[in-house]
């Protein structure tokens, strides 16, 4: 069990889990849940990816010869962090460096995570701060949230992907969650991407070369949402091969590791640093909240921010 902080702006409501600072409900002023709602196929809802996306080879984080065990995308989404304040329409979560988390990531780290509800649009910042006087942080950031695939009543076929700039230059795939070295042909149409479940048969569609700050999910008669970010340099699309009804939008700040990525983590590759003292902000936004989908769900049960708890 664990505390669901619940936020609400006029009918647009929206819920996080302090385990992981999870958004887990994510709902349109029409009632629509956004948000697929962890099931067999894939039991998270929007987990942060930190301080690594994917694996490390032999999943193991090699820092001044000594080597760490570190989990498949990191461990932040599978720790509570604690909740700094609460108001209806925000809540900002916090999760810094332990003992425990040393044994896999040897740095001191800060890492909050802002939400804010609006009339039509949810707005998360994340920050990531070194507070050590001496040593570099270096890290990656990623979030992961899934959304129901298919929207409202369309099939799946029905859906797309608008980005905001021409997406044509060839992708990323990964083995066993590491970065392959190839690279491959992009779906992409310019900047449009058709959604079938046949493109995840391989994995995820890593784009590392990503010129978009923003990409709408809709389906062919226009209902849907928009995604903008900042400071995220990456994206990944994907699904589960089982074909469930889920759609994973992933900005990142970082990538997984190359599959023949022996070195100290500090150098490997698409990381970010954060200097002493200093912090590293990022931001993502969901809009379109506000308009109706092609078919209403049953109206979200009334919501404040009072903490309430989650399922088992």
């Amino acid at each position: 069990m664990t505390a669901r902080t619940l936020l609400r702006s006029g009918r647009v409501a929206a819920a996080v889990t302090q385990h992981g600072a999870e958004l887990c409900s994510l709902r349109t002023a029409a009632g629509e849940e956004l948000l697929w709602q962890a099931g067999p196929s894939w039991p998270r809802h929007a987990p942060l990816l930190f301080p690594v996306i994917g694996r490390m080879v032999e999943d193991t984080l090699l820092h001044d010869g000594v080597r760490h065990p570190m989990p498949q995308h990191g461990f932040a989404r599978d720790l509570d962090f604690s909740r700094i304040s609460v108001t209806e329409t925000s809540a900002h979560f916090r999760l810094i460096d332990t003992a425990e988390s040393r044994t896999h990531f040897p740095f001191a780290f800060a890492l909050d995570v802002f939400y804010e509800l609006g009339d039509d649009a949810l707005s998360i910042g994340y920050k990531v701060g070194n507070p050590d006087p001496e040593v570099i942080l270096p890290a990656s950031l990623g979030v992961h949230p899934a959304f129901r695939w298919p929207l409202g009543a369309h099939d799946k076929s029905r859906h797309r992907l608008e980005f905001n700039a021409v997406e044509d230059r060839p992708i990323r795939r990964v083995d066993d969650v590491l970065l392959r070295d190839a690279r491959c042909p992009s779906p992409i149409a310019e900047s449009s991407l058709v959604l079938d479940p046949a493109l995840f048969a391989d994995g995820a569609l890593i784009l590392d070369r990503l010129s978009s700050t923003s990409v709408r999910y809709e389906t062919t008669g226009g209902t849907g949402i928009s995604l903008s970010w900042s400071g995220f340099e990456q994206l990944a699309i994907w699904s589960p091969p089982d074909g469930a009804d889920l759609l994973c939008i992933e900005p990142w700040a970082g990538l997984p590791s190359p599959v023949d990525f022996v070195g100290e983590y500090r150098d490997k590759p698409a990381q970010f640093h954060v200097p002493p003292w200093e912090h590293k902000d990022f931001t993502l936004e969901i809009s379109g909240l506000s308009c109706p989908p092609r078919r209403s769900l049953s109206a979200p049960a009334a919501m404040s921010a009072t903490p309430t708890q989650d399922a088992p």
